[in-house]
């Protein structure tokens, strides 16, 4: 049996390893001698094991973050519209260009009376109409059966321009078909977004939009001149036009 001097007694067989260390078994040669898992004398080994078993600092995950653009002016009133009132909305410029020449063709001395307020293009900057009460008529254009005016125009009524909370609504006040509903900003900065409904006879509320399809309307407001606007409601439903326009001016005398 090898002889084992004082010397090497006083040197620790296994060493101390911190709690969150795991040493793999280590072989160590000396003088051709094999020692399993014992640190060497000169302690290089030793250094070795506490330099491996440092742990580097965790480094904190990164959290993953999401960003959303904000919704636009037009996403707000499509998230309202109905897939059929935004798909009629979207053929504005279609409906007004058939309406526009069926009625040019019949009554070309009527359509160019009326100036800016059946021209397309006529849009100016700042469409949100004034509070109060407003003289309205209207005029239908086109023709949705093979017979039957491609113009018609109707005697001026009452209607109203009011704030409902950050919204401005517009209300027929009289007649047998009286649409009323809110006006909604868009990305075209000259024009605003009419969603409503009619009431009809002797009902003191319209519906709400969306309630009945078959009473929806939706159509663009835009102002056309001083103190002048005007309502387009591109393939009305319930009617025989093409396309509605509606005037608005303002009552000269505003009830207090």
């Amino acid at each position: 049996m090898t002889r084992i001097s004082k010397r090497m007694m006083n040197v620790p067989l296994v060493a101390t390893r911190p709690r969150e260390c795991h040493f793999p078994p280590v072989r160590i040669r000396r003088n051709s001698a094999v020692w399993h898992g014992v640190a060497s004398l000169a302690g290089t080994v030793s250094l070795l094991l506490l330099a491996g078993c440092a742990t580097a600092p965790q480094e904190p995950k990164p959290t993953p973050v999401i960003t959303t653009e904000p919704p636009t002016k037009s996403d707000v009133w499509k998230g309202i519209a109905t897939p059929a009132d935004q798909k009629r909305l979207a053929g504005l410029g279609l409906s007004w260009q058939g309406a526009l020449a069926e009625a040019q063709k019949s009554n070309p001395k009527d359509v160019e009376a009326e100036g800016a307020l059946l021209k397309p293009r006529a849009a100016l900057p700042r469409p949100a109409p004034t509070p109060g009460s407003y003289y309205c008529r209207l005029i239908k254009l086109g023709r949705i059966a093979a017979k039957g005016p491609a113009f018609e125009k109707f005697k001026p009524f009452f209607c109203y321009v009011e704030v409902e909370g950050d919204l401005l609504t517009i209300v027929k006040q009289t007649g047998s078909q009286r649409p009323a509903g809110r006006l909604w900003e868009d990305d075209k900065p000259d024009r605003l977004i009419f969603l409503g409904s009619v009431a009809l006879g002797s009902e003191e509320q319209p519906l709400a939009y969306a309630e009945d399809p078959k009473r929806d309307m939706a159509g663009v407001l835009e102002r056309i001149g001083p103190f002048r606007w005007r309502l387009v409601i591109p393939a009305p439903q319930n009617t025989t036009s093409k396309l509605d326009v509606f005037e608005l001016k303002p009552v000269e005398l505003q009830p207090q």
